[in-house]
């Protein structure tokens, strides 16, 4: 199969699951945040640079490639493991030895735990059941976080957090409701999730009917949160085409000159991400990360101490933190901005650039009252195409910014 070929199937821009046929076998299952992006970069000239020879023999056989589309990419990652599983795709099997593969596995005691379990040290009649093989272990460590957040377990470190909140609630759930939990979380690993939801909702109004108003209301935040899975941790390290991204996205950004011609605009999709962190306006911090491409470049981040504010003004550090940078014009010019934000950020942005006369499209990601993204404001169309990236930009940005405050706090304090 060739380039022109895979043209012609449209691949959606969606996440989920791709196969790579040889005539009517599967021989290479993969996962993808954008279907169409993933697939595409199979067929790039430095395949055999960034995959290897294994991956590039492997297209060069197959001659058919279909997909099936899931609503996140968390699922699009459980998927795959299932997927892998039931085929045994001779590409999959050959990259790496399944007893080095990891394993999701629910345990067979009267409170069961919920376990990863590295393969050769998985003996399957211990277990009440078993997921994987999933390929990946930094993905599904992050995985793992999102699913508990939805559906709560026990594991082996669990008798060492028992002053952690989460499991002091835990601990005080019914043995009978917290088996019915993890027969939900077996569904979800099954690629069950409308049953899921059925469920939730009959036990929603069975608490509504006993007027347990506050229960039903948890359960109604979970059914939300399974509707909405928020998998940003998993959005790394998928190819995508630079030329295309840096060509889709000069389509929203203003025309007109910059004031100052030595500022480099990059070929390949460069996204700033800012934040601001402080404690009561104590040792206000600000930071620029960069993204190209959708990998993170740390290399190029920045860190930036307030001069300019003494008290809790976020909107007035974003302003020194905005001009500052673009004094810069050696770091060369972002294709795409992103705030820490709502209104008020995004007139500070927007003011900032109308005074150096530079046009860069912005966004803000608008938190809730526990900082997790609620909202995106801006151009729409860029919010519909580059959400994905847009999400992970604004949570690498929080994450450094957090960090150097906390440097700087500890710092202080020892003074």
């Amino acid at each position: 199969m060739n380039s022109q070929e895979l043209k012609k199937l449209k691949m959606p821009v969606k996440p989920g699951v791709y196969f790579f046929y040889k005539r009517k076998s599967i021989i290479y299952i993969g996962k993808a945040t954008t279907l169409r992006d993933r697939v595409k970069s199979y067929f790039s000239r430095d395949l055999v640079n960034t995959r290897g020879m294994l991956l590039v023999d492997m297209v060069n056989l197959a001659d058919t490639i279909k997909w099936q589309e899931t609503d996140s990419v968390l699922e699009a990652l459980i998927l795959e493991a299932e997927l892998i599983k039931k085929y045994q795709p001779k590409y999959n099997t050959k990259e790496k030895d399944n007893k080095s593969f990891n394993y999701v596995c629910i345990t067979k005691e009267k409170l069961p735990k919920v376990l990863v379990i590295r393969g050769r040290n998985l003996k399957k009649e211990n277990y009440k059941k078993a997921f994987g093989p999933f390929t990946n272990g930094s993905q599904l460590k992050e995985a793992m976080k999102i699913i508990r957040r939805i559906f709560p377990f026990f594991d082996n470190d669990s008798q060492k957090r028992q002053n952690h909140e989460f499991y002091k609630q835990l601990s005080l759930v019914p043995e009978e409701n917290y088996k019915n939990n993890l027969k939900n979380l077996i569904l979800f690993f099954q690629g069950k999730k409308k049953k899921i939801i059925v469920n939730f909702k009959k036990e929603m109004l069975a608490y509504a009917k006993k007027r347990q108003f506050e229960l039903a209301n948890d359960v109604k935040k979970r059914i939300f949160a399974l509707e909405h899975i928020n998998d940003v941790a998993l959005i790394k390290n998928e190819f995508i085409d630079a030329s295309q991204k840096q060509a889709n996205l000069s389509r929203f950004t203003p025309k007109g000159p910059y004031t100052d011609p030595n500022f480099p605009v990059s070929a390949a999709l460069r996204i700033e991400a800012y934040d601001i962190a402080h404690m009561g306006g104590k040792n206000m911090v600000g930071v620029m990360t960069v993204m190209e491409n959708n990998e993170v470049q740390k290399g190029e981040y920045k860190k930036f101490i307030i001069r300019t504010q003494s008290d809790a003004n976020d909107t007035g550090a974003l302003e020194e933190v905005l001009a500052r940078r673009l004094l810069h014009s050696e770091w060369g010019m972002p294709s795409l901005i992103v705030l820490d934000g709502s209104t008020a950020q995004m007139n500070v942005g927007k003011r900032v650039l109308d005074r150096y006369q530079i046009k860069i499209p912005i966004v803000g990601v608008v938190k809730d009252e526990k900082h997790n993204p609620k909202a995106i404001i801006g151009d729409a169309n860029i919010i519909k195409e580059y959400k994905r990236e847009i999400l992970l930009a604004n949570s690498e940005a929080h994450r450094f910014a957090i960090t150097f405050h906390k440097q700087k706090r500890n710092k202080n304090f020892l003074k």
